[in-house]
């Protein structure tokens, strides 16, 4: 019942062209509880998006007009809603592409519905975990990083990180546990919230982009690489154990 409460008045935005496909994903999630908003382009996703916007948003890459991988880019730039990127070509390329612009998760056609389910579930329940709490403790300190987890936000030299839901949930998950290295199991149970959907490479493009984020900002602190095995993060200077180097 509890988590039935926790998905009223959701309401998710899909962008697909094929009809076939968009009211299949629309009839599953309504059946779910959830309010959807259903658009034939991403152009008529983000006008929509921008006088309501949604608690998550589903794109097709390949649509008329913008591709889905443009308006995963605007979207980025005015909000941190979860993405989920569709698309009909299984290829590194446009994986890496889907991950490196924000989306948070990644489908390739044919899926499964319910494992589409499951996964907007899974990012709800991971934001709603993730919402402000009342507490002192929801603030980190590592190195140059001060993390303000109720808040959502990361600084680094006193100067905002600006990351994704996912990379900042990454970086106060391996902060949290900085005394250990942490498994790419682990990580995509922790931070994703359901570790048979999303593929193991997540984890490993999500780290290249939060390690750029951090060098760009002159931060000392690192996410190294154990290999076989996960991340451990360290800062320049400080006393932690040693790890294998990156790979």
């Amino acid at each position: 019942m509890e988590g039935a409460e926790l998905m009223e008045n959701k309401l998710i935005y899909i962008a697909e062209d094929e009809k076939n496909i968009r009211n299949l994903i629309s009839s599953f999630l309504v059946t779910e509880g959830y309010e959807v908003g259903a658009f034939e382009t991403g152009d008529l996703l983000y006008g929509a998006f921008l006088d309501k916007p949604a608690d998550l948003v589903i794109l097709d890459v390949m649509m008329p007009g913008s591709s889905g991988f443009l308006i995963c880019t605007k979207l980025r730039e005015i909000s941190s809603v979860p993405i989920i990127m569709l698309t009909a070509r299984d290829t590194d390329e446009d994986f890496i592409s889907g991950i490196s612009l924000g989306s948070d998760a990644y489908f390739t056609k044919p899926f499964s519905p319910v494992k589409l389910i499951m996964q907007v579930k899974a990012m709800l329940r991971r934001v709603e975990m993730d919402k402000p709490q009342p507490k002192d403790s929801q603030h980190l300190e590592f190195g140059d990083l001060d993390i303000h987890v109720g808040k959502l936000t990361a600084f680094s030299h006193g100067k905002e990180l600006k990351l994704t839901q996912t990379e900042f949930r990454m970086l106060a998950f391996l902060v949290e546990n900085q005394e250990r290295a942490v498994s790419r199991e682990e990580l995509l149970n922790k931070v994703w919230g359901y570790d048979s959907v999303i593929e193991t490479r997540a984890t490993d493009d999500t780290v290249k982009r939060l390690r750029k984020k951090l060098a760009d900002n002159k931060s000392l602190v690192q996410v190294e690489t154990v290999r076989g095995y996960g991340f451990k993060i360290r800062s320049e200077g400080a006393c932690n154990p040693k790890v294998l180097p990156i790979a």
